[in-house]
Formats: C-alpha cells, sequence, structure tokens
C-alpha cells in the first residue's frame, strides 16, 4: 500500500469571494477528488493563514482560538459588534473588526472624522479577558487618525487649547494641543503588543498613511494634505516625532504609529507573526506539500503577503509548495524566488472576472483537481 501524500492548505482569503476558511474547504475537496481518480491515499490538513488583515480573527478561530465578541464604537462612532481572538493568554485582535471600511455604514466614507476608539476598546476587552499577550492585526481601516482614538479609548488625555478632547478623526488632531499619556491602562505594561502588519510605510510625507492610503478611504488632494499636516502635529505633540520614520508608524491609517510611540508596541511582519500563533512550523511536519494563496498573485504579494510568508516558511524546511489564485500576475522567474513552484489561476478556466469571483469554489475544487493529477500520480 502506498504511503498517504500528507498536504498542507495553508492559503489566505480570496477577498470579495472567498474566506480563508472557504478557500482551505474547496481546495480540500479537489484535491481528494483528484487523488481518488489517481489512487492515492491522501491525508489533508488545513491552516487557514491571514497578515494582519482581514480575516485574521477568522484564522486564529480556524486554528483554535476561542471568538470572543464585544460591542464597540465603529469608524463613525456608531455601535458595531466585533470579535476578537483568545487561547490562553494570547489575543489576537483586528483592528478592522471596529473600524474597518466595512463598519462604515452604507459604506459611506468618512476620511477625516473617522476613529479607532473602538479598536482601543477591543484591546481593553482583551485584556478584561486576561490576555497577557495582545497581537494587534491592522489593515483594511476606515480612520486615519493616527490611532488617537485607540489610545483614547486606552485612557489617555488628548487634548486642545483650551483643555477640552480633540474631536474623533484625523482632521481634529491639527488642534492638539497636550497629549497626556499617564491615564493609559496598566495593565498595558505588564503585556507584550505586537503590531501585525504588511504594511511598512512611514507616517507622513509622499509615502505616508494619507498620501498613499487616504484616497482609499475618500479622502481627496485637499484632504489629504489636511491629515498629512495633523498627522505630522499630532507625532510632534506625542513624540517629537521621533517614530514617524518608523516601520509600520504609517499602517492603517497611522494607528501603527499611535501603537509603537503611544504603547510601546514592536513591529512584526505581520504573517510572520501569525504563522507563529497559528503554529505553522508544528503543521508543517511531516508535510509533502503545501498549498498556499489568495485571490492575486501579483507585486503586492512580494510586499509580505501570506503566500511569500508561507512560501518562505516551507522552503526552510525543505518542504515544495504550489499556490492558488483567483489572478495571476507574476511571472515563473517571480514566483519562483518567492519559492513557489508553481501557481494555478482560476482565470485559466474561467476569463471573466466576474463570473470567476461568482464561481471561485467550484473553481477552486477544479484547479485542485489539476494539482492532484500534476503532483499525485
Amino acid at each position: 500500500m502506498t504511503d498517504a501524500v500528507r498536504v498542507l492548505i495553508a492559503a489566505d482569503k480570496f477577498k470579495g469571494s472567498l474566506t480563508a476558511v472557504e478557500v482551505a474547504r474547496h481546495v480540500a475537496a479537489g484535491l481528494r477528488r483528484g487523488a481518488d481518480a489517481a489512487g492515492r491515499q491522501l491525508d489533508v490538513a488545513a491552516l487557514p493563514v491571514a497578515d494582519g488583515g482581514d480575516g485574521t480573527v477568522d484564522a486564529a478561530v480556524a486554528a483554535g482560538f476561542a471568538r470572543r465578541e464585544v460591542t464597540v464604537t465603529g469608524p463613525v462612532g456608531a455601535p458595531v459588534t466585533a470579535a476578537y481572538a483568545l487561547r490562553g493568554g494570547t489575543a489576537v485582535v483586528e483592528m478592522a473588526e471596529a473600524s474597518g471600511l466595512r463598519r462604515l455604514p452604507g459604506g459611506v466614507p468618512a476620511p477625516l472624522t473617522a476613529t479607532t476608539y473602538g479598536t482601543g476598546e477591543l484591546l481593553r476587552a482583551a485584556l478584561d479577558a486576561g490576555a497577557r499577550t495582545l497581537v494587534l492585526g491592522i489593515g483594511g481601516s476606515a480612520t486615519t487618525d493616527g490611532g488617537a482614538g485607540m489610545l483614547s479609548a486606552l485612557g489617555a488625555r488628548l487634548l486642545d487649547a483650551s483643555g477640552a478632547p480633540v474631536r474623533p478623526g484625523g482632521a481634529a488632531l491639527a488642534g492638539l494641543a497636550t497629549a497626556d499619556l499617564s491615564g493609559l491602562d496598566p495593565r498595558l505594561r505588564a503585556v507584550g503588543l505586537v503590531l501585525a502588519s504588511d504594511v511598512d510605510n512611514p507616517l507622513t510625507g509622499p509615502a505616508g498613511a494619507a498620501a498613499v492610503y487616504g484616497p482609499q478611504k475618500g479622502a481627496g488632494p485637499d484632504d489629504v494634505a489636511l491629515l498629512d499636516a495633523a498627522l505630522a502635529h499630532y507625532a510632534a505633540v506625542l513624540d517629537g516625532g521621533a517614530l514617524t520614520g518608523a516601520a509600520g508608524a504609517g499602517a492603517a491609517g497611522g494607528l501603527g504609529y499611535g501603537a509603537l510611540a503611544g504603547l510601546g508596541a514592536v513591529f512584526r511582519p505581520g504573517i510572520e507573526v501569525m504563522l507563529d500563533v497559528l503554529g505553522f512550523a508544528g503543521a508543517l511536519a511531516g508535510t509533502d506539500l503545501v498549498i498556499t494563496g489568495e485571490g492575486s498573485l501579483d507585486a503586492q504579494t512580494l510586499r509580505g503577503k501570506a503566500p511569500v510568508g508561507v512560501a518562505g516558511a516551507a522552503r526552510e524546511r525543505g518542504v515544495p509548495v504550489v499556490a492558488v489564485c483567483g489572478r495571476l500576475a507574476l511571472s515563473t522567474e517571480a514566483l519562483s524566488a518567492a519559492g513557489i513552484g508553481r501557481a494555478y489561476a482560476l482565470t485559466s478556466l474561467e476569463p471573466d472576472p466576474a463570473r470567476c469571483m461568482a464561481l471561485a469554489g467550484p473553481l477552486l475544487e477544479r484547479v485542485a483537481e489539476r494539482i492532484a493529477e500534476d503532483h499525485f500520480r
């Protein structure tokens, strides 16, 4: 009897069509059909992954963390139900759960006034639950407030010249006069806070939070200029601007800066953090093939996205990697350099983008059957 082939599916979501958990389920179904046709035994394990952005909590829950829900302040002030994940003393908090674009009522952007206050409330809830390590995944934000709302929710006093709290949002930071961090939740001093992000932009300037990501949140040119100046002023008040150029400071509309300068967070690439938290090294033991992927394999993928992180970790252990994706925009050479032996795109089966997204699940199963044909014969 031939030994079973062990496959580890460690893919991110296909944004707009499938969650990471759904991707794993469809890939597994296709692999099993292909293995049956080839007369091979198959041992499939799934470890959905994320890089700190949307889907990070879901990936942690799929790996065995408990899902906890709490009502917090959304980006425009309305209450929202947000989730974090907890296992032992480690909490995985996803800022998009509280302050993400998907939390904007009706999808209407609020580039000047959106707040991260709810993210601070979510961190506080994790502290209340006994977390000693906080992994803060940041991405998909609706905000450009430098994390000021988050700091306020955790006890900081950000005041204008009259001694009143500054209004929510990034624009109001132009009127910040004093930043008193003495009232921050004292439990923060005893926990480890890790900032997990695939974005290493500085806080301000041409590559900063407002200039690069503001337009995605509804900011026009004048808004971008106003927000960039307000963030620079905020940083000058908070810590003399010492960390404005730090890697990750510009992530999530500058929330990265607030976490670094205000909370003493440590920045690490999001997928690197999540692979550790999810137990990827242990899951990789005895694996013959890793299947990773995300909706689009493109130039952005090479800048620290989940598939490249998975491939790099697998390559260190000598395990071959292939990828699945909706759309492929990388050369064979680029894939190989990233540790990915081959990529299988859904558009090779259905070139129409709208239909490809609508039929992503069945198409993914067909692609997985093809992987089985190529690797299990």
